[in-house]
């Protein structure tokens, strides 16, 4: 028997729309506005010319340069290897996989002091790691190659987790009737399959490269941090406070913050322009 069209839309087992936007907008203004409002109230005491001297130092703007270029290159590597993994983990089956699908999320699980620590010890010159690579020129403690490793290391599941159920879902017979009228590996691969996994490639990149930009625990150990060669913007900021130098402090999260928000439109953005390939 057919419903009544005035009951439809009223079975909902959550509550009516008024009270679950009433605290979802509670919520959000409490974690998130609320600060957000605290930090520009702050900020709006200072002067243009004092903001700016105080956000242009010339440390400040080597610990930028470090932070934007290190969180870059790590969100390409994830990219990259991220999609390599991704892919092995959605489309072949072998011993230990499961092992390996759970050791993805182990930068979640790890506190992020303990990564920069360990990752500290594996690639100083007496490290497992460090002791072979140090001798070839490659260090990876204590100079900015060492803050991409441990971007790396914390923004690899993001890649992974948004590209993995992409990869299940994915219709083989595509792929398959591709193969049947005699497209090479790499024309399948690059006509069908990449504009498929495009959006979620970007929206892992750009993930991964928000998450590098405000990480600090993991980078503490293995940088040195030392000014003007591996000190990043958010070492910075807590250098400030031990200096009870708010209003310098304050300068440089509000330099990040309005990053941050250029980053997500141009997320954003991004995924809107990839979209357009699957269709």
């Amino acid at each position: 028997m057919k419903k009544p069209a005035n009951l439809k839309g009223k079975f909902n087992p959550l509550p009516g729309f008024g009270l679950t936007l009433g605290v979802t907008l509670f919520f959000l203004s409490v974690i998130v506005l609320i600060p957000f409002a605290g930090l520009a109230l702050r900020t709006c005491q200072l002067s243009w010319a004092d903001f700016w001297r105080l956000a242009t130092t010339e440390r400040a703007l080597a610990a930028y340069r470090l932070t934007f270029l290190a969180s870059f290159s790590a969100a390409v590597a994830n990219a990259i290897f991220g999609t390599l993994l991704a892919w092995v983990l959605a489309r072949y089956e072998f011993p230990g996989r499961r092992l390996l699908d759970a050791m993805v999320d182990f930068p979640f699980a790890l506190p992020t002091a303990v990564a920069g620590l360990t990752l500290a010890n594996l690639f100083s010159a007496n490290g497992w790691l460090g002791r072979f690579l140090v001798p070839l020129g490659i260090k990876g403690a204590y100079t900015p190659l060492g803050v991409v490793i441990a971007l790396t290391f914390v923004g690899m599941p993001f890649v992974v987790r948004t590209l993995q159920p992409v990869l299940e879902n994915l219709e083989r017979e595509v792929e398959e009737a591709a193969a049947t009228l005699g497209a090479s590996r790499l024309r399948t691969f690059a006509q069908v399959i990449l504009p498929s996994l495009l959006p979620a490639i970007t929206t892992g990149f750009a993930l991964a490269f928000a998450r590098a930009i405000g990480e600090y625990g993991s980078i503490v150990f293995i940088s040195g941090n030392l000014p003007f060669k591996t000190e990043i913007a958010p070492y910075l900021i807590v250098m400030r406070l031990e200096e009870y130098d708010y209003t310098g402090a304050i300068a440089l999260a509000v330099v990040l913050l309005v990053f941050s928000f250029i980053l997500l439109g141009i997320i954003n953005l991004l995924e809107q322009w990839t979209s357009r390939f699957q269709h």
